[in-house]
Order: C-alpha cells, then structure tokens, then sequence
C-alpha cells in the first residue's frame, strides 16, 4: 500500500476561519492543486470528510484502486484529509473513496474539483490555469458600468441552446466566444447572464442541478476556454452576471449528498434538507463549513473567472422554512416564525463578503415574494443584495397586455401599480426563461390580436419595459419574438428572422437598448423617486399612460406616451405648467420595426391654451398600440410662448390628420450608438 505523503495545506488558521463559518477562500486550499513539495512535482489534495475513517486517491493513475494512495487525517480533528501524490499531471482523472466509521463505502467526485469529465462520466480532473487575462479596461471601470443608475440591459441566456452547429452540437466557450460580443454589442445589451454553467450531470435541468460547483461545465470546453469566452465578452464592455444555486443540489451519487457517510453538505432533517418540488437536498445553511464552502464559492467565480455578477436563483425558497411545503411538514424558528434564520445570516454574509472584496460587482436575487430588505445594506436589516428581479412587475406586466384591448380599461391599475412600491428595492424588470417554458407560451404569444396586432403589441411591451424604472433583463430569443416556447435541446427559431415582422422586433429591441444607454434620463436616476413623474396616470377609459423620465439634469427629461388600444388618437392633449417643445426619439410604428408607419410630430410645441386645471398644454398624435417617446427641450425666455401662439393659431386653420399613412416609408434606422456614462 502506498499512502500519499504527508503534507499539511491548510494552516491552523485556516481550520480556525473554516469552522467559524468565515473562510471565504477554500478553494485555495482543499481540492487538488499542481504543486511542488520537496523539489518533487506532484499534486496536493485536501477534502472534508468528519466521518470517514479512511479516505484514498483513486483514479486512471492507480487503476481505480482504494486503498493505494491514502490521505491523512489531521491531528486537529477539524474532519480535513491531506496528502501529497508525486508525478501527477494536470488532465489526470480521480475521485475520492470514502469509507466511515460506520462500515458505509462511496466514491465521491471532488467538492472542489475545477474541472470534471463530460457527462454522463462524473470523475473529477486535475486542473491548471493557464489563461492570461487581457481585460484590465474592463476591470479598471466596470465600477462605472455595473453601479445603481447605470444602464444596465442583460441578455440572459442558455449556452446550450444559443446556436447550433451544422451537425447539431451546441457552440463551443471559444465559439462563443466569436461570435456572442458582436451580436451583443450591436444589439445593445451592455451585460449577459449565463444560466448555471457549473458541472452538472442532466441537461434537463438546465444546469440547476449541480454537481460540480467550482467547475465550469465541459460539455463546451475547458476552464480556460471559458476565461476566454468572458475576456472576450469584457473586452467588448460585455459584463458577465452568473446564474448561482446555493439553494439545492440533487442525489447523484457522486455528488455532494451524503459525502462521507453523514450528512455533510446537506441538513439532516428533511423538513430543512429536502426540497419537495426538485426532489433535491437543501445545504444546511447552519453549519459554518457549509456556509465556508458556498461563500468561497460565490468569491470564487468572482475572483477566478472576472465574474461582474451574480444571480442569486430562488432566494424565496432559502429565506422560507414553510416555502412549498403544507402546515405540519416545516419546523417553526425560535421565535415561532417561518423565517429560516440561519440561511438569511448566510445570505447576509455571502453579501457583505463578495461586496467587501469586490465592491464594483453586482449580486441580484431572484426572489419571488415581499421578503422586506432585499436590496438592502445589511446594517440596515437588509440581505444584503445589489438588485432583486420585480416579479411583480412581471406578473402585472404580462397579465395586462393579454388582456383584449378593449377590456384593458378595466385592468388599469395592473399596469400603474408598480410605481406603488417601485422603489421599495433595487429592481431588475425580467423577462426571463421562465416565462417561456412549461406551456406558458412566448412573449409574442400572450398578446392578443393577429398579425400587425400582435406585434404591435409586443412592441408596445417592450417599449413600456424599456422606458420604466429599473435593470432590463430579456431572454434570448425574446429579442426577435420567437414564435414557439423556448426549448433547451434545439436553437432559437433564428429562420424567424427572415419575415419582417421578427426582423422588425429585433430592430426595435435594438432601438430601445440603444436609446436607454444613450438618454441619461431613462436609467441616472431610475432606483430615486425624483426619476419618474406620472403624466397622465388615470385615463383608464382610453387606456393611455404617460409619464416622464427624469435624469440628474433636469432639463433632459423624456416623456413616454403609451396607447395601449389600437384606436387612434390623432390630438391626444396633456395640460402643463411648463414652456418649451418636445423633440421625437422614437415611436414603435415605423416600417422599420412593422409598424403601420403612421405620422408622429416630429416636434410638440407647449401652447398657451389652459387644460385640465393647467395654464398650458400640448397635443399629440398617439397611433394605436404605440408608445411614443419625446425629449424635452426648455424654453429659452419667452420664445417658447410665442412660438406656442404661432402653432395654435396655425392649427386652428387645417384639421389634418397627423395620423395619415404618409405616402413614401422611411426606411431610416436608428443610429444611436452605446454611451457609457458616470451616473448617480
């Protein structure tokens, strides 16, 4: 038999952080690294096992064999194993065998492995970096980028299923890496999110069960292949949000599940340590090496991978003891209450950790209820989050817009009640995954009416997302109004692009990105109050909405007019207090986008004529199911008054109709370019 050789990896100080719940770098440390130890090259391996009684190395090196390359337990009882294998290489497979105290034999992959074999095999591989970064603009400034009040428009996406090759195989990370900054950058999306790309065993699953969590997967190439694919994506100013499970992980054998014979990652009580919907155990959020491990892993695709964020996956279920479950199958917390305590400290210390080494990233939770405090600073109650997903929004959002026109007056408030609570949080407005899967449909689905209706309607929808406060969050494929439900095994519909109507989804999805990051008024201010003013709020019997944007100048401020009825309004009139004109931006019914190309004033003038209890007023020409979107331009002494007077008299001699189909469509397109700004 021959043991591995002694070596001590971690320091008492590192068992002291370890047990405390307080080391946020483990991955230095246990799993196995390329090292040196006596001038002899070889690899060191650590693994926490408390109730093993004997732990090896096995793998292709020894012919799978227990019992010939034997770790040592340390003196300290801190439940670690260590040893040092001279000659291995980095490519080498292994796993752990594992026997305990009570006769019970398992053969692990490696917790901390950074690279694991293509599924369906499930050995762990010796890795070593090599990648060199290149991304240090990005690095030096994505402060600016990811901070509250930047534009911030995500493009989330499943890697498997962005595009195929010819032979049906999904895009490698270097593919990838080829081709998803360019389309990003002219689609205008300043950020991505990467649905779970960690090891995991069932595609299926979408990546949410996870088995390997420090392991990019390898089913699109190795770690370095997917450091490229994000240098790329940075040096294109492309920042990188991961998708991250600290919720669950599934019973694969060679998981974390009863590692060494106990329960080591996952609660003992199946009340906290199962969870019911994804037949999947549940960390035990109370054990301090369990709250070691996920920490370090949160810093660890931050610190190693350049990550610029991370999305928390269904925070509801972690913060809740009673989260899907009926009364008598959950325990209540000391204080008789359905909070799980000790999971919401972890929260709150996950956050505090990655923000204190990397204060320039983001962390956003996706959680689905009216938890208080999300986005808020821990030493305010909060947990701790930079932004949380408005579910709500989402919900009210698309519950309105399938409504029939004609019956959404009576749903008016479903489209106003966000500004109830809107900044209550940090908010990110997505459109994600989820809703479009599971017979939901797609977003171009759930609008009523057929052909033009039906796009304009979704046009609508995307104009009001992109104009209301708050991070922009899109689903691949939503970009263009796929047609049929998302599905993880195929390619997006691309074949949809060549009909106008999708290509015309596309054009104004790319628009409206670029018109966002351009009018510092749509995002400076979006998580204050004085960034959002109703205009017109309760005109329910027409089904008009219209408020404007507000930056840190003033005077720039955007005014977005939404006709949610296919009845045109050709003199649409708003009373005011002010005196200027309003320039156009954008209206989603030109031919560019399918639109009917209807007219819309390139400018409204402000004119001395009282309205609904103003001194002043200005008209519009609203087509149906519209939104138009208007800049202001302040007055310069009295020649806005004047100007004003001009316009009414002027009107009061022709009754044209603004609303006309002009007779040459312009085929102009939007040439408004990404803008970084420093914002509030």
């Amino acid at each position: 038999m021959n043991k591995a050789k002694p070596i001590t990896i971690l320091s008492d100080y590192d068992i002291t952080l370890f047990q405390g719940g307080n080391h946020c770098r483990l991955y230095q440390k246990l799993g196995s690294h390329a090292t040196e130890v006596d001038g002899i090259k070889g690899v060191s391996f650590a693994v926490y096992a408390p109730a093993a009684n004997k732990v090896s190395v096995i793998g292709n090196f020894n012919q799978w064999r227990a019992g010939t390359h034997e770790l040592y337990p340390r003196w300290d009882n801190s439940g670690v194993w260590e040893g040092f294998i001279p000659d291995l290489e980095p490519g080498t497979l292994y796993k752990y065998a594992i026997a305990s105290h009570t006769g019970w034999k398992g053969i692990k992959a490696d917790p901390y492995g950074r690279l694991h074999e293509h599924p369906p095999m499930t050995a762990s591989v010796i890795w070593q970096d090599k990648h060199q970064w290149k991304d240090e603009d990005w690095m030096t400034h994505r402060h600016q980028r990811n901070r509250l009040g930047a534009a911030i428009s995500t493009y989330e996406m499943h890697l498997a299923s962005w595009r195929k090759n010819g032979d049906g195989t999904p895009l490698s990370y270097l593919q990838l890496a080829e081709q998803l900054p360019a389309y990003l950058n002219e689609m205008g999306f300043t950020h991505v999110e990467f649905m779970p790309v960690m090891e995991h065993p069932y595609d299926p699953s979408w990546g949410y069960q996870i088995t390997g969590f420090f392991a990019p997967t390898s089913r699109f190439g190795t770690p370095d292949d997917f450091k490229y694919l994000i240098d790329q994506l940075h040096q294109h100013n492309i920042g990188v949000i991961l998708d991250w499970v600290p919720s669950h992980f599934p019973t694969d054998g060679h998981g974390l599940g009863y590692f060494d014979g106990s329960h080591v990652y996952e609660h003992p009580d199946t009340r906290k340590g199962f969870h019911p919907d994804w037949q999947s155990l549940i960390f035990n959020y109370g054990r301090n090496e369990v709250k070691s491990f996920l920490i370090s892993n949160a810093l660890y695709w931050i610190d190693e991978y350049h990550a610029d964020g991370l999305r928390v996956d269904a925070v509801a279920s972690i913060v809740y003891l009673d989260y899907s479950r009926k009364e008598g199958e959950w325990e209540p917390n000391k204080f008789g209450g359905r909070e799980y305590l000790e999971a919401i400290d972890f929260l709150k210390a996950m956050n505090e950790t990655v923000y204190q080494y990397h204060p320039d990233i983001i962390t956003i939770a996706e959680e689905s209820t009216d938890f208080p405090g999300v986005s808020r600073p821990t030493y305010s109650g909060g947990l701790g989050f930079g932004m949380k997903w408005m579910m709500g929004w989402m919900h009210d959002t698309l519950g309105y817009f399938k409504q029939d026109p004609l019956y959404r007056k009576h749903h008016h408030n479903q489209i106003t009640f966000s500004m109830i609570y809107q900044y209550s949080e940090n908010y990110v407005l997505p459109f994600s995954h989820d809703e479009v899967v599971h017979g939901k449909g797609t977003l171009l689905s759930r609008m009523p009416g057929t052909g033009k209706d039906q796009f304009a309607n979704l046009r609508l929808m995307l104009g009001y997302m992109f104009t209301h406060p708050g991070a922009k969050l899109l689903f691949m494929g939503c970009e263009f109004g796929q047609r049929n439900e998302w599905n993880f095994a195929t390619q997006l519909e691309w074949g949809n692009l060549d009909f106008e109507s999708h290509a015309g989804i596309m054009a104004w999805t790319k628009a409206m990105n670029h018109l966002y990051q351009h009018e510092r008024a749509l995002h400076e201010c979006c998580t204050k109050p004085e960034g959002f003013q109703w205009v017109r709020v309760d005109d329910y019997q027409q089904s008009v909405l219209a408020y404007e944007r507000i930056g840190l100048n003033p005077d720039k401020k955007v005014l977005v007019i939404l006709n949610m009825t296919p009845v045109d309004r050709p003199q649409y009139r708003i009373g005011t207090e002010e005196h200027g004109e309003w320039t156009l931006l954008n209206h989603s019914d030109k031919p560019e986008y399918w639109g009917q190309g209807r007219d819309v004033p390139e400018k409204v003038v402000i004119e001395e004529m009282a309205w609904e209890h103003k001194t002043r007023s200005m008209e519009f020409a609203l087509p149906g199911l519209t939104v138009v979107i208007y800049k202001w331009q302040k007055a310069k002494g009295g020649e806005g008054k004047s100007k004003a007077k001009a316009v009414h008299k002027a009107k009061a001699k022709t009754k044209k109709n603004p609303l006309t189909i002009p007779s040459k469509l312009s085929n102009k397109k939007c040439k408004a370019k990404p803008k970084r700004i420093l914002t509030c």
